[in-house]
């Protein structure tokens, strides 16, 4: 849950007069969520954010299932994804619901030509590869490897890579993104047994100003249509701003692992919750220390979740033959757990080095073509002992 920032300048009261050197007026611009009830920032612009010249027709990027009902564990090879040079033809959907679309993205280029607003969900970008600069109308963060980019729902955004091998998980939500209530108190304050805090957020630093007229691209993702729409102003004209909706980084690197005598299940690795999933960091961390601990994952049924693990990097002991990038599906309605040898093969171990990101969905994820396109031969049958 983001705290209270400004940056850059505002007047004294909010909905007063805030003049320019000239003496005509900022436009103040109130950017909420969930009407007027929800979290909000307040915009000081020099230019009318109003101000559109045209819009285009839209064009329909709406992830397409290719298999609607799945019941078959199974395991993507993410890196696979080709590479392309556009931020968003990049974007590859592959597994998705009502609630969140699941992409994998490998742009070469930085977005230069055009803005971006998703008018539809929260996003969330995991860098796997790559580093580069978050650049908002609220202002820029720096990002590199391990680093969750939280951008909340109309954002306008354009990023800058530093060179062209970049890898991304992408969540979309479509409904509001945050850190998990247990963690905070009824002011919204991390306590003290949460596994990161307020500290560890990277909050927009850099302003960019920009006074500028004339033709400015921002492409507005709204109801699954992508609308090319043309500002008479530059959207990054924001000389100052306060409140909570703003985007902000974190690093799974610096999310501190809860650990126990005997093995514990995967909610102590929660990061964030939507109302209809949730994402968790597995990190290195140390092993259970009861002297019959064993540490590998016990086998559990997905009765209420489908479970999709993004494999960033280490040795994760659980799972025989994965490689950076693989994405496993296990489905709702049935169970999973550690492959053949490797229940035995933790008894004993201190430590683990693994890195990887969960996404816990409560409705059924459909799976695209392009998700079809990079699967495993056969995952399904690796828990065979002859296999």
């Amino acid at each position: 849950m983001p705290f209270y920032h400004k940056l850059g300048k505002i007047p004294h009261k909010r909905h007063t007069t805030f003049k320019k050197p000239d003496g005509s007026l900022h436009y103040e611009q109130l950017f909420g969520t969930e009407g007027f009830s929800g979290m909000s920032s307040l915009l000081y612009h020099l230019h009318r954010p109003t101000q559109i010249k045209s819009v285009k027709e839209p064009v329909d990027v709406r992830p397409k299932a290719a298999k609607e009902h799945n019941m078959t564990s199974r395991m993507l090879k993410g890196f696979e994804v080709p590479a392309k040079d556009d931020f968003l033809e990049a974007r590859t959907p592959l597994l998705f619901n009502n609630d969140v679309y699941l992409s994998l993205a490998a742009p070469r280029l930085s977005m230069k030509d055009y803005f971006y607003k998703n008018a539809d969900a929260d996003e969330l970008l995991f860098i796997h590869r790559g580093s580069g600069t978050l650049k908002t109308l609220l202002g820029n963060i720096e990002f590199g490897y391990g680093d969750y980019l939280l951008i909340p729902r109309g954002m306008i955004y354009q990023i800058e890579f530093n060179d062209s091998d970049n890898r991304l998980l992408i969540l979309d939500s479509f409904d509001p993104l945050y850190t998990p209530k247990r963690y905070r108190n009824h002011f919204g304050q991390l306590l003290e047994h949460s596994p990161f805090c307020e500290r560890d957020l990277r909050r927009p630093e850099k302003l960019e100003i920009h006074d500028e007229k004339g033709d400015f691209t921002v492409k507005v993702k709204k109801e699954g249509m992508l609308h090319e729409t043309v500002y008479a102003a530059h959207p990054f004209d924001v000389v100052g701003w306060d409140g909570y909706n703003y985007p902000y980084a974190f690093n799974i690197q610096d999310f501190e692992p809860i650990t126990g005598r005997i093995h514990l299940p995967p909610p102590i690795h929660q990061t964030f919750e939507a109302a209809q999933f949730v994402v968790c960091s597995f990190c290195p961390r140390l092993y259970d220390y009861h002297p019959e601990s064993i540490p590998a994952p016990y086998n559990h049924s997905n009765i209420d979740s489908d479970e999709v693990l993004y494999y960033v990097d280490g040795d994760f002991m659980s799972r025989n033959h994965v490689d950076q990038g693989f994405i496993s599906l296990h489905p709702a309605g049935i169970p999973h757990g550690p492959h053949p040898g490797a229940t035995e093969r933790s008894i004993g171990k201190k430590e683990t080095g693994e890195l990887a990101v969960m996404v816990d969905t409560f409705k059924p994820l459909r799976m695209t073509q392009q998700a079809l396109d990079i699967e495993l031969e056969n995952y399904h049958l690796s828990w065979l002992d002859e296999h």
